[in-house]
């Protein structure tokens, strides 16, 4: 799910109010929605569905991209003035989770004092002191971040804290001593607080709702004032920027006796390669600012990020710089200056450094020029050996959504595989074989199975000649219909008659009485043969379908079409 982008201003800076969020990369081949198959084979001049229940696989990427932040605060003054020593937060935290392989910052003027050291709450700092006057004072930093995608809801819970409300254990309770400082209740946060749902529930799924509560009732906009409103102002206002839900949000959890604390960071968003199936598909451009969040303390978790501007978890795109109990010690630069005339300038900027070739942006037209020289020369080389080549298997479709239905890892089947199926055949066959005919039939029959696969065939002629002429003739599986073995005989006596052949060439089908007779032979004596404790579901069904119907009947007609 992607975000719009939405930009904030703080004292100092501008800030992000959405992200980007993505969390794992899915390999989707089809039409642009979340119709897929499980299998799909090519073949020339012919298209090939197969209904498999090949494993898919679910893990990360490994897609690497880097980028390159740059950020510039710049004051100058209209006199010559005096700095009180300025303190700096603007390194990422030691918990940060996004790798940040390089950091370099650079300050203005040359001629100055610094020492690099953690607060109270562990957040790196610089602190610099100024021996001499100057008419302006500027800070640089730069830093290269491996966007490495991860999973926020990757963590495990102590058992205690499992479920919302838990209390901490007294010694972790006094650890947190600063992050559970209540302020007295104002009469619209009071209310807003008594209208959260305490009942027993999973600790995730409450921060997770209350999050998004924030998200939807919180009206975001740009704030030019300094400093963060009171969530009673906020909450009476039904606004605010990403600092005011930030703070109203560490205040709630407060008064639900859960230790949080104020976050300021960076947030970059980078632009997808490809737009999104469901939802907006976020920023346009690659985008970098300053933001704040919150983050509440879990047992067993630690420190986990919410961000209610956006309703998600703090994600890769998240940089936290500092986290403290209260929004003024987080400041990104804090200090004095003699009384004067300030002219403040604030830039940011993001840039890809590195990005690995990936499924939805693989090559640029150069490198795959070299590819594609490479294969052919390859091809040369084997065809000079003599050395022949075949293919196996199919790639492997998954839906969009559901992905870990068994119908998408293991069944043949499943509730909506045909389904995706056949809509993917219709798409495929106005594609590529619009006058070419639909043949469905028997496709593999695996080693154990029960029962052959399923296979949709489309075939057409290289030279464009129509095989079929109106594809309406084609039945649509996903329209429900019940026909019957009667209209089987009466089709095909409608088609010998059209062809001019003798009504006695069509031959009924039957079930193998000697098999199903020996099969209901070989159980116990207790067990009936529809009871549902046989082990295998196809065999039920079969079963049961078989001696529903009847022995006698005819399940079937076939028209031979050689002798």
């Amino acid at each position: 799910m992607f975000m719009p982008h939405l930009p904030d201003v703080t004292a100092l800076t501008h800030s992000m109010g959405m992200i980007v969020h993505r969390r794992r990369l899915y390999l989707v081949h089809g039409a642009a929605n979340s119709s897929t198959v499980a299998a799909c084979g090519f073949q020339t001049n012919g298209i090939k569905l197969a209904f498999g229940g090949l494993p898919t696989i679910d893990q990360e990427s490994g897609v690497s991209i880097r980028v390159a932040l740059n950020h510039v605060t710049h004051y100058r003054y209209d006199r010559l003035v005096a700095l009180s020593p300025q303190v700096v937060r603007l390194k990422p935290a030691p918990h940060c989770r996004t790798p940040i392989l390089s950091y370099s910052m650079r300050v203005e003027p040359a001629q100055h004092f610094i020492n690099w050291q953690q607060d109270a709450f562990a957040n790196y700092q610089a602190r610099l002191v100024f021996p001499e006057k100057t008419r302006e004072f500027k800070v640089t930093v730069d830093l290269v971040a491996e966007m490495a995608v991860y999973n926020p809801f990757d963590f495990f819970l102590e058992p205690s804290a499992e479920k919302f409300p838990f209390d901490y254990s007294p010694d972790l309770a006094l650890e947190l001593a600063p992050y559970r400082v209540k302020r007295p209740m104002t009469p619209r946060f009071a209310e807003f607080v008594e209208s959260i749902d305490r009942a027993p529930t999973a600790t995730a799924d409450f921060l997770v709702a209350l999050n998004q509560r924030l998200q939807r009732e919180i009206r975001y906009l740009i704030r030019m004032e300094p400093g963060v409103q009171t969530p009673e102002e906020t909450l009476v206002s039904a606004a605010g920027s990403c600092r005011d839900s930030g703070w109203l949000l560490v205040e709630t959890l407060r008064q639900l006796g859960l230790a949080a604390r104020f976050v300021s960071g960076y947030l970059l968003q980078l632009a997808p390669d490809i737009k999104s199936i469901d939802g907006p598909s976020g920023t346009e451009v690659d985008f970098t600012d300053l933001h704040a969040w919150c983050e509440v303390y879990l047992p067993g978790a630690g420190w986990i990020g919410l961000d209610p501007t956006s309703g998600l978890l703090a994600g890769e795109g998240h940089i936290p710089v500092a986290c403290t109990p209260e929004p003024g010690s987080a400041a990104p630069i804090s200090g004095a200056v003699d009384e004067s005339e300030v002219e403040f300038s604030h830039t940011m900027s993001i840039s890809r450094v590195l990005e690995t070739p990936r499924v939805t942006k693989p090559y640029s037209d150069e490198v795959w020029s070299d590819v594609l020289a490479m294969g052919a020369h390859v091809d040369r080389r084997l065809v000079d050996m003599d050395v022949r080549l075949t293919m196996g298997g199919e790639p492997t479709f998954v839906s969009v959504r559901d992905r870990d239905a068994a119908e998408w890892n293991t069944d043949a089947l499943g509730p909506t595989k045909r389904g995706y199926a056949v809509a993917l055949m219709d798409k495929l066959r106005s594609r590529y074989g619009a006058n070419g005919f639909l043949h469905i039939g028997q496709g593999k029959w695996y080693p154990g199975e029960q029962l052959p696969r399923w296979a949709m065939s489309l075939y057409w002629r290289a030279d464009g000649e129509p095989c079929w002429q109106n594809p309406e003739l084609f039945a649509d599986e996903r329209e429900p219909g019940t026909y019957t073995a009667a209209d089987a005989q009466r089709f095909l006596t409608h088609l010998a008659t059209k062809l001019s052949l003798d009504e006695d060439c069509i031959l009924p089908g039957f079930e193998d009485v000697w098999y199903y007779l020996w099969r209901e032979r070989r159980l116990p004596v207790n067990v009936d043969p529809l009871d549902a404790r046989l082990d295998d579901e196809l065999e039920r069904v079969r079963l049961r379908r078989v001696f529903d119907a009847g022995l006698g009947g005819a399940t079937g007609y076939v028209l031979p079409l050689t002798r």
